[in-house]
């Protein structure tokens, strides 16, 4: 059953977070898998293991401490968000699989416009030249996933002088309009789900073929 995509538009985090919350919590095995697609007013957002020390300054932006994985990353208006709410058991993946889709569907997207970027083992996201593009995060609970990732397009990126970006001091930030993307952003949030579906139904015809070959 193909997720279902919605697109948002423009929403505070913490309602999103809550409602993200509540549908995995109220969803059972026959409840369909959706992706939802926003932009958010300016936010911090600090992992799990999020350090204080990793914000650097204090700013009127506000902090939200959430139940994802990974440290403080910054949301404003101009980045699209791409929140996954998936039953993994339906998609036979796992969290370092799901990383690496998430990371190739925006490498393909960022190809299409012939723009080469790369994902890290040790760093989960999306590089160019060094320079982070996409941060990922998530949160499993009963083999249900939320959050998902967050894709620079045309944003005031400044706020992520604030931060250690994903805990790593130094760490460069772009964006596509930086590097010669002009497409309105709508059409790249559109590309960037149908890339998410069409990796997530690769995949599953990957382990079915592998479990019919057994």
């Amino acid at each position: 059953m193909t997720p279902h995509v919605k697109s948002l538009g423009l929403v505070e985090y913490q309602p999103t977070w809550d409602a993200m919350k509540r549908f995995t919590a109220e969803r059972t095995p026959e409840t369909r898998d959706e992706i939802w697609l926003m932009q958010h007013p300016p936010v911090y957002t600090q992992g799990l293991a999020g350090k204080p020390e990793h914000l650097l300054h204090s700013t009127s932006i506000p902090v939200v401490k959430i139940d994802r994985g990974g440290q403080i990353t910054y949301h404003g208006p101009g980045q699209i968000v791409a929140y996954l709410l998936l039953d993994m058991r339906r998609w036979k993946i796992n969290v370092r699989d799901l990383v690496r889709l998430m990371e190739q569907a925006v490498i393909d997207l960022l190809g299409e416009y012939g723009v080469t970027a790369q994902g890290s083992e040790d760093a989960p996201g999306v590089y160019v030249d060094g320079a982070k593009i996409a941060a990922l995060g998530l949160k499993i609970k009963n083999g249900y996933c939320y959050h998902g990732l967050a894709f620079n397009v045309d944003m005031d990126l400044t706020p992520f002088a604030n931060i250690n970006p994903c805990g790593y001091a130094g760490l460069r930030v772009t964006q596509a309009c930086e590097l010669g993307i002009t497409v309105p952003i709508n059409e790249l949030q559109a590309e960037l789900a149908q890339n998410l579906v069409h990796g997530l139904q690769r995949h599953l015809e990957a382990k079915q073929s592998q479990g019919s070959r057994k």
